[in-house]
């Protein structure tokens, strides 16, 4: 035994022993080092995405909709093994997985298994299918926009009616052209919900049905027979999205008057437009109050040819305003000079910015008549079944200072499109749909001068395999003389 052990120091005291036992114990270090970091990104996953415009990140919509999940939905994507696009629509879906443990998709390709696209009826390739709470939803394509918007419907309990009020020269839901409203009906459309004409001079009353009622910037000012109804409709709890352009409409302005909202009868002129390029008369807001419509909005929204739209205490209701010009404009009052294309800030007469282009009014109801959302039970439930944060007892409007920036030339000017879509997703109780919504990746090309053109060209077209015969002749001269 002495002598097993006195050899066995002898062996350890040579030096490529020691060497042997450091390699191993470094190796058995490194491995625990690799296994307690898989451990930890397992436990602790996190992505970070770098690019611009988080390409490779999902919308604050589908976000809040992947955490508010309360059932099981499965995405069956249907792909061929080789098709292209596939990987991409994996790392979309695993984003999905990510956020939420309720979600669960896999890939099928409809060519092995025949049966199941039988079942699910698939009948092209790059299908995917949504399920949950009994109901199924189907998208061509694994992209974003179009698998939220999936989400929404699949997750909704009752289809919800817009009415556009019609008869005043309001733009035209069905139009193409620049001060249409076609885009607007896509949004709409896109997220399951039915729009309708309202003409009140015919109906009388607004519809029970009636989830919002949109009033995009009438040209003519409403019979009072219209305003009793409208009234009438935000006293029974009903909901109210009013865009009114400057120096119109005093119905309209009275009416609003009711419940807090002071519609100024000037116009916005915003120095800082200039900045984004646009004109004096299109004001731009980058600072939002806090209200569920504007929480956590971070993008400037633009209200071409606006007036102010003021919040004041008013008995009965609950006002706010929702976002402001900068400090560079101001509100002019001189309709004649606006008229003659001269304004100019006068300090007697105009108002100085910050001015605001938007408020919201909440609307205390006093009356036992059966109200718009009558065919909603009491527990009335938002996109994911919970109950809504909003009282459906209470009336509400949401008022901006035009209505241009709705048409189709401004819409989808940057964050116009889900300012607009928040209103309306607050007014209708839906406030699991208040969020920034998904956004094509945006092309971003590579413009260069003429000399920068001509660098990169020869940087990397022409110098390599010049530098490379170059060093190439210099080692076969340098061998020639050295023999």
């Amino acid at each position: 035994m002495g002598g097993f052990f006195r050899s066995l120091r002898e062996r350890l005291s040579h030096r490529r022993t020691r060497y042997g036992l450091n390699t191993v114990m470094a190796l058995f270090l490194f491995l625990a080092i690799v296994v307690v970091v898989e451990a930890l990104a397992i436990r602790h996953n996190i992505r970070v995405d770098l690019t611009e415009g988080r390409r490779h990140s999902l919308s604050d919509q589908s976000i809040k909709l992947l955490k508010s999940l309360k059932e099981e939905v499965n995405a069956v994507a249907f792909y061929r093994t080789d098709e292209p696009g596939k990987a991409a629509a994996q790392d979309l879906l695993d984003q999905y997985d990510h956020f939420s443990a309720k979600f669960r998709y896999e890939f099928v390709d409809p060519d092995r298994r025949p049966g199941l696209a039988r079942r699910y009826g698939i009948t092209t390739y790059r299908t995917v299918v949504l399920e949950g709470g009994g109901k199924e939803q189907k998208v061509q394509g694994a992209e974003e926009e179009k698998l939220t918007n999936a989400l929404v419907k699949l997750l909704r309990q009752e289809r919800r009616i817009m009415y556009f009020l019609t008869g005043h020269g309001e733009a035209d839901l069905e139009s193409t052209e620049r001060e249409g409203l076609s885009q607007v009906k896509q949004a709409l459309t896109e997220l399951d919900y039915e729009i309708k004409p309202l003409l009140l001079l015919r109906e009388k009353e607004v519809p029970k049905d009636a989830a919002v009622v949109i009033i995009p910037g009438p040209q003519t000012d409403l019979l009072p027979s219209e305003l009793q109804a409208l009234e009438a409709y935000v006293k029974r709890g009903g909901k109210l999205l009013v865009l009114v352009d400057p120096f119109t409409q005093p119905g309209l302005t009275d009416l609003l008057k009711k419940y807090g909202l002071h519609l100024g009868q000037n116009v916005i002129v915003d120095r800082l437009s200039r900045a984004f390029g646009g004109d004096y008369l299109l004001p731009v807001v980058t600072q939002y109050e806090q209200h569920p419509i504007t929480k956590n909005f971070n993008l400037a929204s633009f209200f071409p040819l606006a007036q102010t739209v003021d919040a004041v205490e008013t008995p009965g209701a609950s006002v706010q305003v929702l976002g402001q010009t900068s400090s560079d404009s101001w509100a002019e009052t001189d309709k004649a000079a606006f008229d003659r294309g001269e304004v100019s800030f006068d300090q007697e007469k105009d108002r100085k910015g910050p001015v605001p282009v938007g408020a919201v009014a909440t609307i205390e109801v006093t009356s036992n008549v059966q109200g718009p959302t009558s065919k909603v039970p009491t527990e009335e439930k938002a996109v994911n079944g919970e109950p809504s944060t909003v009282n459906a007892k209470k009336g509400g409007i949401v008022a901006y200072g035009t209505s241009a920036f709705i048409k189709n030339t401004y819409l989808n000017l940057s964050g116009n499109r889900d300012l607009f879509l928040n209103s309306l997703s607050w007014l209708a109780e839906e406030e699991e749909l208040i969020a920034i919504r998904p956004r094509q990746a945006k092309f971003t090309p590579l413009v260069l001068t003429a000399s920068q053109a001509r660098l990169a060209l020869w940087g990397t077209v022409f110098f390599p395999p010049l530098a490379i015969i170059g060093i190439g002749v210099a080692v076969a001269v340098r061998r020639r003389r050295s023999s």
